[in-house]
């Protein structure tokens, strides 16, 4: 069967500043942040000839070519499902370089939370819930939405709530993840986060969706991320150390409320469990071969799911394996989200987890894995989802 398998390679990463209120439109930060990407690849928007995005970003493809001057595209795609489409628009950008569809192609996301979207296909992927109702009360939305089941915090609650009761998983367990990774912030300087917390301060901190505090949920961040992918063989020739795609995989399974998955006791056969045994099978490694992983982490507890579910610990023990400091930078076995992730850096619905992966196979990490070889990278651990291994 033929496989993406080291068939492509991220060459070029670029970034806008992460803040609450940035100033510019979604298309702004979007071609400031893939410009930077194509510079640091070596490139110049002529050489590049494909574009994979999100399908509820704002930006279209034909906007991006006329702002950057890209003068024609051969390839083009977005990925559905929000945080469920980080891997997979690398994914699809690896297919399109290893069968030669493109030979570079851009993905980004691009953020403005404090500003509703009014035009494209994200016209209502912008603002804050209230301002979404002709697209929530479609396909399950339907079904919890008019009955007060409204936010991400408050619908990933009680799949967090079923894990404290299934398995003694706690608030303080929670409360680890969060001052690791604000540990990891404070040495980032992109970080909108970077003062330490404690583990009281995170208890002390207010309820959002009870188990959730604030300190548990994830920055509401304007900014953009981008990156350029292209062959492996081309990637020889590039102007920094490539992040080669060693294995991508993704997996959707039937859902009726959104991100509900967990309630089918701990789904075995979907969500990251799938994409799990997908990517290790490709990349030919185990989870013990990785040596760093950037969850996704729209909530605390999604990384203490995460590490149940890409193998790093037994289901159900999770709790105890952040507690014994597994996933904290320099000395956990496992250092997750090394740049302070979407609870500390910044929320791009993950796109910066792609570059902070980059950063720690070319070595330029703020919190730098010693001699790091595999890293993983995962969208968001509910249905859609997927999720990558780069390499050095």
């Amino acid at each position: 069967m033929t496989s993406i398998r080291d068939q492509a390679a991220i060459i070029g990463i670029g970034q806008t500043e992460f803040s609450k209120q940035i100033g510019k439109t979604e298309h702004r930060v979007a071609c400031e942040a893939i410009t930077a990407a194509i510079a640091d690849a070596g490139l110049t928007p002529k050489d590049i000839d494909g574009i994979v995005r999100y399908d509820i970003e704002t930006n279209t493809e034909l906007a991006l070519i006329y702002s950057l001057g890209i003068p024609h595209l051969r390839f083009f795609a977005g990925v559905t499902s929000g945080g469920g489409a980080v891997c997979g628009t690398i994914v699809l950008a690896a297919m399109a370089v290893a069968t030669g569809q493109a030979n570079n192609v851009v993905c980004f996301r691009a953020r403005n939370r404090g500003k509703r979207s009014v035009t494209g296909p994200g016209k209502f992927g912008g603002g804050r819930p209230w301002e979404k109702t002709p697209q929530l009360l479609t396909d399950f939305y339907q079904y919890h939405i008019p009955f007060g089941l409204v936010t991400p915090a408050q619908e990933m609650a009680l799949i967090y709530r079923r894990h404290m009761h299934e398995y003694g998983t706690t608030t303080e367990h929670f409360g680890m993840v969060a001052v690791a990774q604000r540990a990891h912030a404070a040495r980032n300087p992109n970080a909108m986060m970077r003062t330490p917390i404690t583990l009281a301060e995170h208890q002390a901190s207010r309820w959002i969706a009870e188990p959730l505090r604030l300190l548990d949920c994830c920055l509401e961040t304007d900014g953009a991320c981008a990156v350029v992918v292209t062959s492996a063989e081309r990637a020889r020739d590039a102007r920094q150390r490539p992040a080669y795609i060693l294995a991508g995989a993704q997996a959707e399974g039937p859902i009726h409320i959104q991100m509900a998955d967990y309630f089918q006791h701990w789904r075995e056969e979907t969500g990251g469990r799938a994409v799990a045994k997908q990517l290790y099978a490709m990349a030919g490694v185990a989870p013990a071969d990785i040596d760093a992983a950037m969850f996704y982490d729209h909530f605390s507890p999604a990384v203490l799911l995460s590490l149940e579910d890409y193998g790093f610990c037994a289901r159900g023990e999770s709790g105890p394996f952040v507690a014994a400091g597994n996933i904290g930078w320099p000395d956990g076995s496992l250092p997750v989200n090394t740049h302070g992730g979407s609870l500390s850096e910044a929320f791009i619905h993950g796109y910066n987890h792609i570059l902070e992966g980059v950063r720690q196979i070319r070595g330029t990490s703020t919190s730098q894995v010693a001699d790091a070889e595999l890293v993983l990278v995962t969208s968001s651990n509910t249905d859609p989802t997927g999720a990558i291994i780069l390499r050095r």
